[in-house]
């Protein structure tokens, strides 16, 4: 697939060339954001090391957001980071420089530059094991809004290229500070309970009123965020490594959540991705997770206000498991 392909330009086009094909399977086309996404780090790695030498250390270069948990529309910005194993400042300098690197190569491939700045270009994602373990202790350890939000950020985080360890090892790091203060889940549930609203009192669609997007609904916010929310939190109760929402929901136990009551969720949440797929914009990455409400069939409409009903539904029972579990 990516013969040819020598720089960042070339692979920019094989992915306009490409991506619609394979945008019609959720699986498929996160396989090829993955794929693309590898082969940028790999240029950015052999660009580095023409101009600074090898890598001094082992490292591992890892996704997070929509990527991290498999979950990325035809259009995605990035969110990642870098971990690396020597704690010199030689590698402290080139693991950053190789994190410009990549965040340079992502835009130039067609990824958005994060507007939070999670990318292994800022030094706050792009450590060493010893940084990362300090970082994560502290972000445990604060009150703030922010360092729980980035702590959540860091659970979705998934390898794709270079040693699974390190994360896992720094998840592992999370899950003990959990167990020895439970309500830090607690905490977390705190952080993503602004729920925005898709369905209003009359059963009607509520659409953004204002902007470039009004008469659109967000999906993002309205419909993924709950499920994601919800199933993230959920696997952190029972320190779970999995990062994709279908497969955390796959590995809770009947405990928490009953078989075929995961099953139900399962069933919407690939209703869902598919369906942003099939009528959510596709232009740009502003308009990716927009759907127009005029333009909905009927059923699909039905459809839309079901999938949001059973995220509410999953998020409103998470709340309660979590605030029982911390009583």
């Amino acid at each position: 697939m990516y013969d040819g392909c020598d720089t960042y330009e070339d692979l920019r086009k094989m992915r306009d060339q490409q991506i619609k094909q394979v945008a019609k399977n959720h699986t498929e086309l996160n396989r090829f954001h993955d794929g693309l996404m590898t082969q940028v780090v790999q240029l950015a790695q052999e660009k580095v090391e023409k101009e600074r030498g090898p890598a001094p250390s082992s490292f591992s270069f890892f996704l997070m957001g929509s990527g991290g948990r498999f979950e990325q529309a035809l259009w995605s910005d990035q969110d990642h980071g870098i971990v690396y194993e020597s704690t010199s400042d030689e590698a402290h300098d080139y693991f950053l420089n190789l994190g410009k690197e990549i965040s340079v190569g992502l835009n130039d491939v067609g990824y958005e530059l994060c507007d939070g700045h999670v990318m292994a270009s800022n030094p706050l994602w792009c450590k060493s094991f010893e940084e990362w373990k300090g970082q994560l202790d502290g972000w445990m350890e604060e009150e703030t809004f922010e360092a729980v939000r980035h702590l959540l950020i860091f659970v979705d985080a998934r390898v794709i290229v270079g040693r699974d360890e390190f994360i896992d090892d720094l998840k592992k790091e999370i899950h003990y500070k959990m167990d020895e203060s439970p309500y830090l889940l607690k905490r977390m549930l705190k952080n993503t309970m602004h729920v925005k609203k898709g369905v209003g009192v009359f059963g009607q669609l509520l659409a953004e009123t204002h902007g470039s997007h009004a008469g659109d609904v967000n999906s993002k916010q309205t419909a993924f965020f709950p499920y994601v929310n919800a199933v993230r939190l959920l696997a952190l109760k029972e320190r779970l490594m999995n990062t994709a929402t279908l497969s955390r929901l796959a590995s809770i136990s009947d405990h928490t959540l009953g078989r075929s009551e995961r099953k139900e969720y399962e069933d919407e949440f690939r209703k869902l991705l598919h369906f942003r797929l099939e009528y959510c914009k596709q232009e740009n990455y502003d308009a990716v997770h927009y759907v127009t409400i005029d333009s909905l069939p009927k059923e699909q409409k039905k459809e839309l206000k079901e999938m949001m009903k059973k995220g509410i539904e999953l998020y409103n029972h998470t709340k309660k498991v979590i605030e029982k579990g911390c009583s």
